[in-house]
């Protein structure tokens, strides 16, 4: 199985421990968790480099979701890093402008089923490459 690393972003610890039994649950790779409490801490973990896909609520204290989403997409290094949102805000303004203005990758509303989780973002998790693959080839064994 695909092993990535996922930083989950929501004020509350209960979401951020329900998405991430979800995502187990969801069998779609084997995740190693981050934690941040909202976007400000979120943008202090986040390494692009370590980070292979981020899930991020809306609603936060200090640094909400959208604005993280757009910090993180300002820099074009980081569009390749796949932007979950997971949030209650359901409205079809909201989804556009996460997934058209700000960049998310997909958006994910509250209350979710782990078939949620799997429908929505399995193509976007077997996108994303896997770190436990060594890349092969003469100028990676010389490095190794």
């Amino acid at each position: 199985m695909k092993k990535l690393t996922a930083l989950v972003i929501d004020d509350s610890r209960i979401m951020r421990t329900m998405v991430m039994n979800s995502l187990g649950k969801a069998e779609l790779a084997e995740f190693e968790f981050i934690e941040a409490e909202d976007g400000l801490d979120a943008l202090e973990k986040f390494d692009p480099k370590a980070v292979d896909i981020i899930f991020a609520d809306w609603n936060m204290p200090r640094m909400n979701g959208i604005d993280f989403v757009r910090k993180v997409r300002a820099n074009k290094k980081n569009l390749h890093i796949p932007i979950i949102m997971v949030t209650s805000e359901q409205t079809v303004g909201k989804m556009n402008e996460a997934l058209g203005r700000a960049g998310a990758s997909a958006y994910i509303c509250k209350p979710f089923t782990v078939q949620d989780l799997q429908r929505k973002i399995g193509k976007l998790i077997n996108e994303v490459p896997d770190r436990s693959v060594k890349p092969t080839g003469f100028f990676n064994r010389l490095m190794s």
